[in-house]
């Protein structure tokens, strides 16, 4: 005599297939749009923490620089205010912009004739093919024809055109005071074409060399309250100690989105091994 409740048995062992298999494709759905949409963030923030790194490199590499500016990313102050081992974060682009550090350097003294270091705000101008580049590298030199150039034999801007120093003069003979105006062997030869962009700044874009131009649109202005210093030179205002810090903290972060990537691949696992079976 067959048991009772034995037919009712039996259709929930015939219908346990069925159900898996919608078991599984929900667990696939839920896994690939929540487990995708967490890849597509933390691979975000780890492209992200990988140029914050080049950046730090750069700086690195820079601190010895004359003239070098600090280069950072806005990306920076969200990446130390999340911490390593909290959450993974966020590379939402539209945060994120690069920039320069604009703030004074140390000034190193030379005694050389032709290093100038610029107190205040604002730039020595360099001549080149492709239109005005600005620089707080002043360490020049005279080229052939006895015009102030720089390292790399690009004229230095005078307010009327290029300085050119008479030959007869000797390098004891030059000197510069602080407005910038140029005298040799006691006759004026010119002044320094000094600018600013004030709040325009932050819009500069490096161009190699300790070079700044600006995007289009955007002029440069007189400057205010700018010291030239002869005999001198401004140093990089990268901080050493600092950067090894901020270089620290990155690979942290980036070791700990690696951890959260491998955590959501585990998770994805687990999915797929609960809803088999």
């Amino acid at each position: 005599m067959p048991l009772r409740g034995a037919p009712a048995a039996k259709t929930r062992i015939s219908r346990l297939p069925e159900m898996q298999w919608k078991v599984l494709r929900n667990v696939l759905v839920f896994k690939d749009y929540v487990m995708s949409d967490i890849a597509a963030q933390i691979g975000s923030s780890i492209d992200e923490l990988t140029r914050e790194f080049n950046v730090i490199s750069h700086n690195l590499a820079n601190v010895s620089t004359v003239g070098y500016k600090r280069r950072c990313n806005a990306f920076s102050k969200s990446l130390m205010a999340q911490g390593a081992g909290t959450k993974a974060v966020s590379g939402d682009e539209s945060d994120l912009y690069s920039t320069f550090d604009f703030t004074q350097g140390n000034l190193i003294e030379t005694g050389r004739t032709l290093d100038f270091a610029l107190c205040g705000k604002g730039f020595f101008v360099i001549e080149t093919p492709q239109g005005p580049l600005y620089t707080r590298n002043g360490m020049f030199r005279l080229n052939e024809n006895g015009q102030i150039v720089d390292s790399l034999g690009r004229t230095v801007a005078g307010e009327s055109g290029p300085v050119s120093i008479p030959s007869g003069a000797g390098l004891s003979q030059i000197s510069v005071s602080t407005d910038g105006s140029i005298s040799a062997a006691g006759a004026a030869v010119g002044k320094f074409k000094l600018v600013d962009f004030k709040d325009n700044e932050s819009e500069l874009v490096a161009a190699g060399f300790s070079c700044f131009q600006p995007p289009e649109g955007i002029e440069p202005e007189p400057p205010e309250n700018l010291i030239v210093k002869q005999g001198a030179h401004e140093g990089s205002n990268v901080q050493l100690v600092e950067e090894l810090v901020d270089m620290i903290m990155v690979s942290r972060l980036y070791e700990a989105n690696m951890k959260f990537l491998s955590v959501g691949t585990d998770i994805s696992k687990s999915l797929m091994g609960v809803a088999m079976g």
